[in-house]
């Protein structure tokens, strides 16, 4: 599973590339509000920290609109990917820019049939928001099943599974276990991820006996 990381904050962009972990980035019109700094600039920054792909939304609502605004975006950095909203405009959109080579990220999907429609449409990614899935007393894990089951039986759709709005680290096992492709998570859940008690306790006790010991590394 790759992992992407939701967030406009390009010194954690950069802090959690150390370690490897980090494949891609996400954003939204609400992590760049608070970036506090023109839009096309954060882009060309975040571009500039990672060499995966780094998912810019459009802020028009019409095809037409799209269109323009994707126009400026991939002219930053050859690894934008256009993330468009899963409507009738953003599937027009999606399958005029694919066909042109340009990855798109449909977002705001709820429902498989709408992630059928992306992934006809040429997407590069179809973004299920578990999350906000859990919310409303859905189950947003049955809906990374419905469409990895859907793509499996159409070898001829390409479209990754990029399974957001994750809140936990446990969405991300869950994730993972129902075969999606990429998880875009917060940075802080993504530190989670290497947590647990158990570890924390057992370097605890390990150091302590090293203590006792006097032993000695240099």
């Amino acid at each position: 599973m790759k992992f992407f990381i939701d967030t406009a904050d390009v010194a954690i962009i950069r802090e959690l590339s150390l370690t490897g972990m980090v494949d891609g980035v996400t954003t939204n019109p609400s992590l760049a509000a608070k970036a506090g700094k023109p839009f096309l600039q954060m882009i060309a920054e975040i571009c500039e920290a990672v060499s995966g792909p780094v998912s810019a939304e459009v802020s028009a609502l019409d095809t037409d609109g799209m269109l323009a605004e994707a126009e400026k975006l991939i002219a930053i950095a050859p690894n934008v990917v256009i993330k468009a909203p899963l409507t009738w405009d953003g599937l027009k959109a999606t399958k005029a820019l694919s066909a042109k080579g340009v990855k798109v990220n449909v977002t705001l999907c709820f429902s498989a049939n709408q992630a059928l429609l992306a992934a006809k449409a040429g997407a590069a990614y179809i973004s299920p928001f578990i999350g906000r899935l859990d919310d409303i007393n859905l189950d947003g894990m049955e809906l990374i099943r419905d469409i990895r089951q859907i793509y499996d039986n159409y070898p001829d759709l390409k479209t990754e599974i990029l399974a957001a709005s994750i809140r936990t680290p446990n969405h991300v096992r869950l994730a993972a276990l129902a075969g999606a492709d990429v998880a875009t998570l917060p940075p802080a859940t993504l530190k989670q991820l290497a947590e647990h008690p158990l570890t924390a306790k057992g370097l605890q006790d390990f150091m302590a006996d090293w203590k006792k010991a006097g032993l000695s590394i240099l």
